[in-house]
């Protein structure tokens, strides 16, 4: 995708992120945030990458409360679910603890399929993938959710991808070698291949990270 304004320097930014991690939405949107205020001055090219929080977990899916209070006990469950929602809310966002938890690979297949049709259709398809599972309580293993996300932000063959449980496996462990094998959590932000953050970082450090790039570009 080509920097369409010579008076703008352009901003590439590589994303390591998992479709049920909170925290990865969190930074989702705050890096949007800081992209729109920043607009003037760059532009940007968002692109995400694979990253599996549970490379393990179940295809047919678990009660996510039930796999939250299984990983953190009990009560630790009940003060993540606290901060994930007051976090949540302040974003705007109201975060759902109900449907399924399970594995994320085809996700991550229609992702980086999403990729070669255009990073902007890409960057959609993530975010409707998390408004799905954290906020109206959607299993995102599931084909049909994984389709109806697709034809929302206009993703064509994603039916043809998801059939065959081959299609694309190859790609999205060939981008997890490359992006995420050498990160250990993620949102993981890595700007013109260089520059790093990690974390749902809040808006303002997104842009004097922008600067810094800017600065040296």
């Amino acid at each position: 995708m080509a920097n369409t304004s010579a008076a703008k320097k352009l901003m590439q930014i590589d994303v390591s992120s998992d479709t049920v991690c909170p925290w990865c939405f969190v930074g989702k949107s705050n890096l949007e945030k800081a992209m729109d205020l920043a607009k003037d001055q760059f532009d940007f090219e968002v692109r995400w990458h694979p990253f599996f929080l549970d490379p393990s977990a179940p295809k047919e899916g678990i009660k996510k409360s039930d796999h939250l209070k299984q990983k953190f006990g009990v009560d630790q469950y009940e003060h993540i679910v606290s901060r994930i929602t007051e976090v949540f809310r302040g974003l705007g966002l109201e975060y759902d603890t109900s449907g399924l938890m399970g594995n994320t690979l085809d996700s991550h297949r229609l992702i980086t399929f999403a990729a070669h049709q255009g990073y902007d259709k890409q960057n959609a398809l993530v975010g409707e993938l998390f408004n799905n599972y954290f906020c109206r309580g959607k299993y995102i293993g599931d084909r049909e959710v994984l389709l109806d996300a697709a034809r929302k932000v206009g993703i064509e063959g994603a039916a043809e991808l998801l059939e065959d449980p081959r299609k694309g496996l190859e790609e999205v462990y060939e981008e997890l070698e490359k992006y995420s094998s050498c990160i250990r959590g993620v949102p993981h932000f890595v700007i013109n291949g260089k520059y790093k953050l990690s974390g749902g970082q809040p808006p303002e450090v997104f842009l004097r990270m922008f600067q810094a790039v800017a600065n040296e570009m």
